[in-house]
């Protein structure tokens, strides 16, 4: 028999009275699929049940007009997957594979359509039709999109994850095995490192090929037979989930030095990577973009590397359905380049004879960059932040970071960022401080939130730590919440602010768009939908302390808080890959035509189905202004 507690407790069971859920337990089975087995694939007809992931790992895939299948989602214990078809019929929508050996259990349709009859709420949790209906416009769109891009495009194979090209299983030894017996390990199978495991499969090491070779080879008297693996062994290798990104494992990679990466989803060891293996996947101009920017010594070369870009956003948006993973592999290059275009101004103020202060210090960048959500044409977010000196210090601060800070803004706007119309940047003391100051700045922009300082709030909350000393960014976020608590009605005057203005539809769904202007019959996607999608979801993670800064991992987190039912929080996630995808297309273009990035789009020039979408999508927008208005608006009306 199934385990119950297991069972019981995963979604949507954990809702069904105690009698209806004993029946789909005596009906349910359970069993057992392999590493890297297809579940189903994408189109086949329905198998007849439900899967819960009792034990494992399952990715959810989708084919590419192209016929290449991406891994767009992960499944772990306890979620269901395979769920589309139950009550509408169809095919699957998408593939499923394991990543590892799973267990699941099988749910008959028959039990779940007798479920639906007496607990309607069960079905509803399945039954999400206007959501397919916006998913498949999207999807029809981003299909369309992508059999219309350009021919003989460079392919940037960034979006793979590293369940993809991992290999496995892993070769591993036990701790007591001789430096003989592993080299006899790497010999057999062709690699060039082993793991070393200990009881119930945890991974306590790793030994490489340089490893024997330092450690035995080229020590004079080393006994192969006497050393063990456990003497070779780096212990606690560094490790990254199966769903990380390959670009993020290539950064890591030559960041740390490292030639061989374990992948491990939780304490399983499921995998490993070399950095050969991540070669195979990378053009030489991925490897421009990604491995050279590190070693660029010209702002020259940084600022050609940032006009690349739209080539590269280009290749992505035609080879992905997914908008968001698109803004975070571009955001990971704006990332690289914003360091390394610091590392190398302050270079050149060291070498000006100036000499840093021994303070901890750390780099912030805020706005859609702190979101990991830049597209083409950001301008400048950024600030410092120092630990708690002493005030007799800060001549000797000042003497060395206002110098770094005018030429670091300066030498960003050369590379390709613009500087701040509202200067936000580190050349304005406003946006400098120890911990303490910004501690006492970020209470006056709580206690007394005067409309600009509301503004400047918005921009600062999405934060994070680019160089320098990320605990000083953590410990700011500490007391950015502690002064959301201290003054719980800031919130309602973000709200005030930030929802002044509606949705650019207007009766039976007409799109309002400027009557005047340089964007004269036009509408902005980031001003009119996706700033409110990103500032809503903002307060109610202010609210509820969620450390996450992308805006779809804050909806996440906050669906788990049950701050937004899962329905809920499906219309949101596609409302705002659905203008994602619109906004990222239409800067692509504008910049192909040597015209500046800007979200502004006619809407008359798009296609039918693409108007229903964008209407369906302001829609979405709409209501969640709706709620968060009515949320953050009790009692203080």
């Amino acid at each position: 028999m199934p385990d119950i507690k297991q069972l019981r407790d995963s979604e949507p069971f954990n809702h069904l009275p105690s009698d209806i859920f004993e029946k789909i337990l005596a009906a349910a089975s359970i069993k057992s699929f392999p590493q890297h087995y297809h579940v189903f694939n994408q189109n086949d007809p329905f198998t007849g049940a439900l899967y819960v992931i009792k034990e494992g790992l399952v990715e959810i895939t989708l084919l590419t007009p192209g016929g290449e299948e991406i891994v767009i989602d992960y499944r772990h214990e306890g979620d269901t997957f395979g769920r589309t078809p139950i009550f509408t019929g169809g095919t699957y929508t998408g593939g499923a594979r394991t990543v590892k050996a799973t267990q699941c259990y099988l749910i008959p349709q028959q039990i779940l359509d007798e479920t639906a009859q007496a607990v309607p709420a069960f079905k509803s949790y399945f039954d999400q039709m206007v959501l397919e209906r916006v998913r498949h416009m999207y999807a029809d769109i981003i299909s369309d999109h992508s059999q219309k891009a350009l021919t003989g495009v460079e392919s940037y194979p960034f979006k793979k994850r590293l369940s993809e090209i991992m290999s496995a299983p892993v070769t591993s030894c036990r701790p007591q095995s001789s430096a003989r017996q592993v080299a006899q390990l790497m010999a057999q199978h062709q690699i060039r490192s082993v793991v070393v495991e200990g009881d119930n499969k945890k991974m306590l090491g790793l030994i490489t090929c340089k490893d024997i070779i330092s450690q035995v080879v080229a020590v004079e008297g080393a006994d192969a037979e006497e050393l063990t693996a456990e003497q070779l062994m780096i212990s606690e290798p560094q490790t990254m989930a199966p769903e990380a990104f390959m670009y993020e494992a290539m950064a890591y990679m030559i960041g740390h030095h490292l030639k061989h990466l374990p992948v491990v989803d939780g304490d399983e060891l499921v995998g490993i990577v070399s950095i050969s293996d991540l070669m195979r996947y990378r053009s030489q101009k991925a490897m421009l973009m990604i491995g050279s920017i590190e070693e660029t010594d010209s702002l020259e070369e940084l600022a050609a590397s940032h006009r690349s870009l739209v080539r590269l956003a280009h290749t992505l948006l035609s080879e992905t359905r997914s908008a968001p993973e698109v803004m975070e592999i571009l955001s990971y290059i704006h990332h690289a380049l914003l360091k390394r275009t610091f590392d190398l101004c302050w270079q050149q103020v060291l070498d000006s004879g100036l000499t840093p202060p021994d303070i901890r210090y750390c780099f912030l960048i805020m706005g859609s960059g702190g979101r990991r959500e830049m597209m083409l044409g950001p301008d400048q977010d950024n600030g410092f932040i120092f630990e708690d000196f002493p005030d007799e210090m800060q001549a000797e601060v000042d003497a060395f970071f206002i110098p770094l800070a005018d030429k670091l803004v300066h030498a960003l706007d050369f590379v390709g960022y613009p500087l701040c119309e509202g200067e936000v940047m580190v050349n304005n003391e406003a946006w400098r401080g120890r911990l303490s100051d910004w501690e006492k700045r970020i209470d006056d922009w709580a206690e007394n939130p005067e409309p600009h300082k509301v503004r400047y709030s918005s921009i600062f909350f999405d934060f994070t730590p680019l160089t320098g000393d990320p605990s000083l960014a953590h410990s700011l976020q500490s007391i950015v919440f502690q002064s959301i608590r201290k003054y719980p009605g800031f919130l309602y005057h973000v709200m005030q602010l930030n929802l002044t203005h509606k949705v650019p539809t207007g009766l039976w769904g007409r799109f309002s768009t400027e009557k005047s202007g340089e964007y004269k019959g036009q509408l902005s996607l980031k001003k009119g939908g996706l700033i409110y999608i990103v500032d809503c979801l903002r307060m109610f993670a202010l609210e509820h302390e969620v450390r996450a800064l992308t805006t779809l991992e804050r909806l996440k987190q906050l669906t788990d808080d049950n701050v937004f039912t899962a329905e809920t929080a499906e219309h949101i996630r596609v409302a705002f890959e659905a203008l994602s995808f619109l906004r990222l297309r239409n800067e692509i273009g504008l910049l192909q035509n040597d015209r500046p990035a800007n979200s502004y789009i006619d809407p008359n020039a798009l296609s039918k189905t693409e108007q229903e979408l964008l209407r369906s999508s302001f829609h979405v927008v709409s209501k969640l202004q709706d709620t968060t208005r009515s949320h953050f608006g009790k009692g203080l009306s």
